[in-house]
């Protein structure tokens, strides 16, 4: 694909609304925060650790990525997790990030809740307000641990809800898919509905179909992360392309975890075309080989997309956020302005 291409990707407004901030670790503050911290890991090297990013699977990835995650203990060092990240997405033209966090990842190995809140909070406001950066937080529970745990998290994290109302907007779930059925969260996402929070979560990558109709059905979620899988079921996807249900799709995600073996089979393009509103996202980035620029250009350039459906992919990750339709439209605004001047 063309340079020019690549070019207008780096420029093009656009907001990322499926990343987990432990996921955007990268190797070298790993080894720093380690040994600051005095953390114990099982790499000897950067070298080394980068190697073992060769996953099989979506849990041979989370084997390292809660091996990584031990490293953060501080509300510094959730602080420079976060800065970090969104320097790297600024620099990627996101003006608008929805990042996932784990509480129970920290909270089972004695860090406080408020450690992970006040840190990544911090970032996020310090960045609008020197910035104009928008970010916001989504609470994710791990679906390989129990609902009691689930809800236990959430009620730890309630006190909390004032203090950050500006920037805890929503609750999701993530982790291992398999065997992990989104019902079997029904009742804490109820009580999360009843409080006002926005709702999400994994379904359709590694699960099936019917784990994406569970997550809109039971759970009643507004977006779907990931969602790939949608396409086995022809009634689905009519309801999605129908009810306008995001799907945070994740291409170089997908093609590490062997969801698809090679770029050019995804279906990302197909959905897209299919008039779902579909939306890239980078994911794990630190842990996946790249950042926003980095998925949309791979699938650009893997797809075939054209300038306009990047504008569409790009469009619809404001329309599928979690902000005023008056924001959405200042950055409408801003895409119809890129794209008639690029």
């Amino acid at each position: 694909m063309s340079n020019s291409l690549h070019e207008f990707i780096r420029g093009l407004p656009k907001a990322e609304l499926h990343l987990h901030i432990e996921g955007s670790l990268e190797p070298e503050m790993m080894f720093e925060l380690a040994r600051k911290n005095g953390v114990s890991l099982p790499y000897a090297s950067v070298e080394e650790v980068r190697a073992a990013y060769d996953f099989e699977d979506l849990q041979s990835f989370l084997n390292l990525y809660y091996a990584g995650a031990a490293v953060l203990q501080t509300e510094q060092d959730f602080f420079d997790l976060t800065h970090a990240y969104i320097q790297r997405a600024r620099a990627d033209h996101v003006c608008h990030v929805e990042l996932f966090f784990d509480p129970q990842t920290h909270t089972e190995r004695g860090i406080a809740i408020e450690t992970v809140f006040s840190g990544i909070a911090r970032a996020l406001r310090e960045a609008k307000a020197a910035y104009g950066f928008s970010g916001s937080m989504i609470l994710c529970f791990l679906r390989h641990l129990s609902e009691e745990s689930a809800l236990a998290t959430l009620e730890a994290a309630l006190p909390l809800r004032e203090a950050y109302a500006d920037v805890w907007t929503g609750v999701g779930l993530d982790s291992a898919e398999v065997g992990n059925p989104p019902e079997k969260f029904a009742h804490v996402f109820t009580i999360a509905q009843a409080m006002g929070f926005r709702l999400v979560a994994h379904a359709g990558e590694e699960g099936p179909p019917a784990y994406i109709h569970s997550a809109l059905d039971v759970l009643e979620v507004e977006r779907i992360d990931h969602g790939v899988r949608a396409e086995e079921d022809p009634a689905l996807m009519q309801r999605l392309k129908t009810s306008r249900i995001p799907l945070t799709v994740c291409p170089l995600s997908n093609l590490k975890l062997c969801v698809v073996k090679d770029l050019r089979e995804h279906n990302l393009a197909r959905m897209l075309r299919d008039g779902l509103c579909v939306t890239i996202n980078s994911d794990d980035p630190a842990y996946f080989g790249g950042y926003m620029n980095a998925n949309f250009i791979a699938t650009a350039d893997a797809l075939a997309l054209s300038r306009e459906e990047l504008v569409q992919l790009a469009r619809n990750s404001f329309e599928a956020s979690f902000v005023s339709d008056a924001q959405k439209q200042v950055w409408y605004d801003a895409l119809d302005a890129y794209l008639k001047n690029a």
